[in-house]
């Protein structure tokens, strides 16, 4: 027995020393090298769970991901990306991959976790995906540059170029090839585990294009394992821009280096030191159907001044945040066919260039306000009513109400519908009924994106509320105040795009989800969720499709879709509803243009949906141009125009 447990000699021969690693090279080395072994060494960096969430976070933002785009993992491998988007609520993913083993292997994780993940068996130079059918193509951790011709890369790159939708993006991941001629380790060894330890060569091809690797792969007590070669191809910035354009890819973007870790903290070998590029396959002409004529091709977009300050935002003005936000929006505008679009965001040249030269129709985002004074946001669509120039959204009349939060909240206890108990708390008043049920939440009865609303609004004594209220007086002089019954339970939003009498449609609801929030954070949607990237609100809090039985959301959308009409909504609107203790759902407030960028909460709803950011802003010019020509709005309608061909 004691003779049979012995560890039997390694059936694997080893080549031994030899001095040219490229002649021992096998042609298609990536047929075979793929497999469990190949998890074992580089699991360090591969399996690690650091590293995927950190590319897939590089991915999301680099490439401006949305919850419904169709996104394709090529060279998928393992499914580690695919994996991590799906737990991250991507819904349309596919992973390709050469290796059987990782495809089932992923296939495996996938099935245990509950994820939707589709993944396929494929050569990436021979995808079998329709054309036009990925919003974008990934090829992620270092999948690239495998093939003995440069040719061959070239023949990956026109292929994702075929599977991508026009302007769609490809996100490639691959080795700084500069970098990795001047520091690669020609030798190294490490231990695996307990029981295996690798030994690495490497050198550069006589051409000086590739870095040729071989793995002698030990345990400790059988011998050698595998004795196996692989190379890759070294591109610099300058070579990979060069062959994206041979695939016809446009605007190539270098978004930094990637760097990886290691649990085992020593050799990363190709993974070491990698660049991030997006690239845009190239626009296809924009033509609509004969049959569908669109009204107000031509669009001017109004925007916030991005060079005034602005008191609503962090700090007073713009941030990154808010560019990046713009430029989502311009991307997301260039996908809808049938329309161009020209940006207005100089408020000091504002008021000449739409006397001057009126445009045709207006998309109105300019929710900051004139010269970013949110008291003077309702002069925008003023200026345009006074010109007769048509635009979507709300009309000054409907701004100025809802934005008198005690109003709405009047005009709602008329309908019936269920509100807050509620003070007004007038700020020339030398006395006040303080309201006896507490906790409350102590907020300006005028303005929105939660201004005036902090974590201390939440009063639970009436010293506190004292406090608060003097404190309010202080920020915002001259200014009503609301104290108002703090409601503890779930907190809904409803939305709807379109026109009641014509195209109105009540997007999937949204509920807040406050469970992740520390224990002494009261649950509310306040100032610092909005606009402080440093606050626990803005990184805990947590939006998803509310569930709700169907009568609730009944009663929610026939109060909202009243609202909308009582006040005047055009377009798109969104309503805010949250239940009190006892489970009875009361109106917040009403939000006539809610906020229209791409991480906002109507964005997610219509995500819910299944709607990506392109479609909701799409419904929404259409239900502007639909109300338009139906009379029932401002503006004149243009002259009837031959289809676009």
């Amino acid at each position: 027995m004691a003779k049979a447990n012995r560890p039997q000699p390694s059936p694997i021969r080893t080549l031994g020393p030899i001095s040219d690693l490229e002649r021992h090279l096998p042609t298609d080395w990536w047929q075979t090298l793929f497999n469990s072994v190949y998890l074992k060494t580089d699991g360090d960096v591969v399996e690690n769970a650091a590293n995927t969430g950190a590319e897939v976070e590089l991915l999301i933002s680099r490439a401006g991901l949305e919850p419904n785009d169709h996104i394709l993992d090529l060279c998928c491998g393992q499914g580690r990306h695919s994996l991590e988007l799906a737990r991250r609520g991507f819904r349309e993913v596919t992973g390709v991959d050469r290796s059987r083993y990782l495809v089932r292997l992923a296939r495996q994780r996938a099935k245990r976790e509950g994820l939707k993940v589709t993944f396929r068996e494929g050569d990436a130079r021979r995808v079998r995906l329709p054309q036009n059918s990925f919003h974008c193509v990934a090829i992620m951790g270092n999948s690239f540059g495998y093939f003995e011709q440069e040719e061959d890369d070239l023949v990956v790159l026109r292929g994702a170029a075929r599977t991508l939708r026009p302007g769609g993006t490809l996100a490639l991941d691959l080795t700084d090839g500069d970098w990795m001629r001047e520091h690669f380790e020609p030798r190294s060894w490490e231990w695996i585990d307990q029981e295996h330890f690798v030994c690495r060569e490497r050198s550069l091809a006589s051409d000086g294009q590739r870095l040729i690797s071989r793995e002698v792969v030990v345990h400790a007590e059988r011998g050698v394992i595998v004795d196996q070669f692989y190379a890759e191809r070294l591109y610099s910035e300058e070579a990979i821009r060069t062959l994206l354009d041979r695939a016809g890819f446009e605007t190539v973007r270098l978004h930094g280096p990637v760097e990886a870790s290691s649990e085992r903290g020593q050799d990363l070998g190709m993974m070491a030191h990698r660049m991030f590029l997006t690239a845009n396959a190239p626009r296809a002409t924009a033509t609509v159907s004969k049959r569908r004529r669109v009204l107000f091709p031509s669009v001017t977009v109004l925007l916030g001044d991005p060079t005034l300050p602005d008191t609503i935002k962090l700090d007073g003005h713009f941030n990154p945040e808010d560019i990046e936000t713009v430029n989502r929006l311009k991307s997301a505008l260039e996908e809808i066919e049938g329309r161009t679009f020209e940006f207005i965001d100089n408020h000091a040249s504002l008021l000449t260039a739409l006397r001057s030269s009126p445009p045709s129709f207006v998309f109105n985002l300019c929710d900051e306000g004139y010269n970013n004074e949110a008291f003077l946001e309702l002069h925008v669509p003023a200026v345009l009513e006074m010109l007769g120039i048509p635009y979507t959204g709300a009309g000054p009349s409907c701004l100025g109400l809802c934005y008198n939060k005690a109003l709405v909240r009047a005009i709602a206890a008329t309908l019936d519908i269920p509100v807050p108990l509620e003070t007004f708390f007038d700020p020339d008043d030398q006395s006040a009924t303080l309201p006896s049920t507490l906790p409350a939440l102590v907020k300006p009865n005028f303005g929105d994106s939660s201004v005036g609303i902090t974590m201390e609004s939440v009063v639970h004594s009436p010293e506190e509320l004292i406090g608060y209220i003097h404190h309010l007086k202080q920020e915002f002089p001259h200014r009503p105040l609301l104290v108002q019954e703090f409601l503890t339970g779930a907190e809904y939003s409803i939305g709807i795009v379109g026109n009641p009498g014509q195209t109105a449609r009540v997007l999937p609801p949204l509920e807040v989800d406050f469970s992740q929030l520390p224990a002494n954070f009261p649950p509310i949607l306040g100032y610092e969720s909005k606009w402080d990237p440093a606050s626990p609100y803005w990184t805990l809090l947590r939006y998803h499709q509310a569930d709700m039985d169907e009568d609730t959301l009944r009663e929610l959308s026939d109060q909202s879709m009243l609202l909308f009409e009582r006040l005047g909504c055009r377009d798109y609107a969104r309503f805010d509803f949250r239940a009190d203790a006892d489970g009875v759902i009361k109106l917040l407030e009403v939000n006539p243009n809610p906020g229209w960028c791409w991480d906002g909460k109507f964005n997610m709803m219509a995500g819910f949906g299944g709607l990506r950011y392109a479609d909701l802003l799409r419904l929404i010019l259409d239900a502007a141009a639909e109300r338009v020509a139906a009379g029932e709005g401002n503006g004149h309608l243009p002259a009837p125009a031959a289809a676009t061909p």
